[in-house]
């Protein structure tokens, strides 16, 4: 029977093509996000053996977990590289507690992010491709400097976030105190939808404020696959109620429908209450909050809910930016499988079993092995051999994947993190997540001339899958410098080289990336002019340079007018003039938030060439650098220390002596919480330094905050201690 014209409008309205398994309003791409130790890991773990992915739970300390699978990972106890992963999840259903998406099974598709800052690009490259998020806090020490890191984060991409307050069971678990620090410290809407029962050793569940039940899990079921729902003990009850009467209000004051019932004194009901706390979670204007413990396995289940009841599937989210490639005309790419093909490519890795993997999120269309994909930024087709999809530590072979799905193609050429891959016959080009500059160096060379071709191509590679780290040679002694977030950074690449690439190296000590700048206006002139029989070569320009703002890098603009110097050479100018900030005139270092107008110039009808201009503009920026004031920048870091009381003066005075500037400093408890500003060039050896001023108790973290003049009296010290290298 032939459809009618409203089933077929029905039809082209679907978003969902006929064959995929889960339809796009039951997908979740979702991020395990959190400072280093605040149980990321552990709670993925735990939501793949409750969802069935794995049969037996991995523990961090026993390096067992399946997201941690590098070497490096399992001897640390950290995780260095964000791991994707998919699972299924049906939620139970149960009497007396409304849930959305009751006994719906739906598709969750998880990367779980690193938490130590060295390695802050794994989540800036998450974060960008994600529909929401799971931050994970401590409920002892609630929101510390990478937490801050991560949220800043999840702001710039627009992620919704739900709070986790992970480690109940630890003793000075604090959930009011974590959720206030949220507050304070994060400016986030936080309120809680499950409170947790209990607290340290005496944390047996969780209290469901908007169904009003008790959630026990059994202490004979060490894997907290069981659990039995309750009404609500006495005691509990007024904090249950409070808990609800704080979320209607808050719920009232951001969405209509609540508010309406509210002031027609209607019920609130929980369907009404629940659909009001989706839509503001969504809107960025609400963070529900779930109190547990992963490792002790106790409240995993209910969050996998808030998960699948709270945060957005792809349709809920606006549909992704870009721009066309030619016209830089904006463009969108709607989340619907019948559209063209668009993707974002925001992981490079090298796997030991396959080779190649790209990371992509489809934003738009289909994606099927045999298909063509193009890339805009290099003009370039590649056809799609090999399809993977990761389930848990497994990787799958698929056929084709759909809208909103996170999967990876098998060894694509010519690709770098952030490109767009699409359909050659609907270009567009998405905006790639951006990513911080590095902040420490050091030279590498290798044992042997064996070694020295392994180690090129090594560096490459790892220079590939990772955008904050670089490589470069020096270009008075020769020698190869790689630069990145941190030691522990640079340590792990080192590692990786020996481990995977079978380089073995000797690396010289970290130094510090320092910048230049210039703090006066300047004008710069720069002349090439060789006639030496037959054709010469002439170049003529003149550039007038400004301070810029911090952290503004280099902007430039052409103000040439009447052709003096022809529009075809212009090209030239400016990669002379982005060539010539790489290296600048103090110490050779970068130079970094500059203005620079092309002035002037003139040219000659035989001998003018491209090189000749480019050759030009790099001795003008160099006349004006000379002329500009040129200082010395250094990279601050922000440093959280925490303490016992007795030594804080020690902390504080050795913080000082680093000619560190102390911000604030809380207590909590017994312990003091120092938050300081401190040059990285004097951090070295700081966890050494602050065990014996501590006897072994304190601990701290840090992160890179900003970049600042280097005081006048150590810059020849910087200067002469380069020159002697």
């Amino acid at each position: 029977m032939p459809a009618t014209l409203e089933q077929k409008q029905t039809a082209a309205k679907n978003p969902n093509s006929p064959n995929r398994k889960f339809p796009l309003e039951r997908t979740r791409n979702i991020g395990i996000a959190a400072h280093i130790d605040a149980g990321k890991t552990t709670l993925t773990e735990r939501i793949l053996f409750y969802t069935g992915m794995i049969h037996k739970i991995g523990e961090v300390h026993e390096g067992t977990t399946v997201t941690d699978w590098m070497e490096q990972e399992r001897e640390r106890g950290i995780t260095i590289t964000s791991a994707a992963t998919t699972c299924a999840w049906t939620q139970r259903q149960e009497p007396g507690v409304y849930k959305i998406f009751e006994g719906i099974k739906q598709r969750i598709n998880i990367i779980d992010t690193p938490g130590h800052v060295d390695f802050t690009a794994e989540v800036e490259r998450s974060l960008r491709v994600l529909d929401g998020a799971v931050a994970v806090f401590d409920a002892v020490a609630g929101v510390q400097p990478q937490s801050e890191t991560v949220w800043r984060q999840a702001t710039k991409y627009n992620v919704p976030c739900i709070a986790f307050i992970n480690k109940m069971d630890r003793v000075g678990a604090d959930f009011k105190m974590s959720i206030d620090s949220m507050r304070k410290k994060l400016g986030a809407n936080a309120w809680p939808v499950l409170l947790p029962l209990g607290k340290e050793d005496q944390f047996k569940g969780q209290l469901d404020v908007i169904n009003k039940k008790a959630v026990i899990y059994s202490d004979s079921d060490q894997l907290g696959s069981t659990y039995e729902l309750a009404n609500v003990a006495k005691e509990y009850v007024d904090l249950v109620d409070k808990a609800y009467h704080d979320l209607v209000e808050q719920i009232s004051n951001l969405d209509d429908e609540v508010a309406g019932a509210v002031l027609e004194e209607k019920p609130v009901t929980p369907e009404l209450l629940k659909a009001g706390i989706r839509r503001q979670t969504i809107a960025n204007k609400f963070v529900p909050v779930v109190g547990g413990s992963a490792l002790k396995n106790k409240g995993v289940q209910y969050l996998v809910d808030a998960v699948v009841d709270y945060l957005p599937s792809p349709l809920d989210i606006p549909p992704a930016k870009g721009m066309d490639p030619d016209s830089h005309e904006p463009m969108e790419a709607p989340t619907d499988d019948n559209a063209p093909f668009c993707s974002l490519a925001f992981k490079l890795w090298s796997d030991p079993f396959v080779g190649k993997l790209i990371f992509f999120r489809v934003y738009s269309g289909t994606l099927s092995k045999g298909d063509t994909v193009y890339n805009p930024r290099t003009n370039k087709r590649e056809r799609i051999s090999r399809l993977i999809q990761i389930q848990a530590d497994k990787r799958e072979d698929i056929e084709t994947c759909y809208s909103g799905d996170i999967a990876a193609i098998v060894g694509i050429k010519n690709i770098t993190t952030g490109d767009t891959l699409c359909d050659e016959d609907h270009p567009i080009l998405l905006e790639p997540p951006t990513f911080p500059d590095p902040v420490i160096s050091m030279a590498i060379e290798p044992k042997t001339k064996l070694d020295q071709e392994k180690m090129a191509i090594a560096l490459q590679r790892l220079a590939e899958e990772d955008p904050t780290f670089r490589v470069y040679t020096h270009e008075d002694t020769g020698q190869t410098i790689i630069a990145g977030m941190g030691e522990l950074h640079l340590e792990i690449i080192r590692d990786r080289m020996f481990r995977e690439f079978k380089v073995d190296a000797n690396a010289g000590k970290p130094q510090i990336a320092y910048r230049e700048t210039i703090t006066g206006n300047a004008h710069g002139v720069g002349k090439l002019i060789k006639q030496s029989g037959g054709r010469g070569q002439y170049g003529h320009v003149e550039v007038d340079m400004r301070p810029g703002d911090r952290g503004k890098g280099l902007v430039i603009e052409n103000k040439i007018v009447g052709g003096i110097i022809p529009r075809e050479y212009i090209p030239a100018v400016k990669k002379g003039i982005e060539e010539a900030v790489l290296n600048g005139v103090l110490g050779g270092y970068p130079v970094v938030d500059v203005e620079v107008d092309i002035v002037y110039g003139s040219f000659h009808e035989v001998d003018s060439s491209e090189l000749a201009f480019k050759l030009a503009a790099i001795f003008a920026m160099k006349d004006g650098f000379k002329q500009g004031k040129p200082i010395l920048l250094e990279p601050i870091m922000k440093v959280e220390n925490i303490t016992p009381e007795e030594s804080q003066g020690d902390i504080c005075g050795d913080l000082s002596r680093r000619r560190g500037s102390i911000n604030s400093i809380e207590t909590r408890g017994h312990l003091a919480i120092i938050h300081a500003e401190v040059p990285l060039a004097e951090l070295f050896g700081y966890a050494t330094a602050i065990r014996s001023l501590s006897k072994g108790r304190s601990s701290y973290s840090m992160e890179p905050s900003h970049f600042q003049p280097v005081p006048q009296n150590l810059v020849a010290a910087i200067l002469d201690q380069k020159e002697t290298k």
